[in-house]
């Protein structure tokens, strides 16, 4: 890898708040927000709308959508059957 081309990596805490759940990893982000987190240092923090605490994949509350029954009712409509 060329030398002085990649961004630097610094320690950054993700946050999602509709699920109250935040995470400290490295990243090239940047933020002007900082939060203290439970080591006592304060970090960037980047607010996110999804993460695993809040996405229906991971949370188990995603909903199964009856594709079968739409498609019978397709067919019905237009007399298909």
């Amino acid at each position: 890898m060329k030398p002085g081309i990649h961004p630097a990596y610094a320690p950054i805490v993700f946050r999602d708040r509709s699920a109250g759940f935040a995470f400290l990893t490295r990243s090239t982000l940047t933020s002007d927000q900082t939060i203290e987190w439970e080591d006592g240092r304060v970090y960037p923090v980047v607010d996110v709308e999804v993460s695993s605490a809040s996405h229906p994949f991971w949370t188990g509350q995603g909903r199964i959508l009856d594709t079968a029954g739409r498609v019978e009712k397709f067919r019905r409509r237009y007399g298909l059957e």
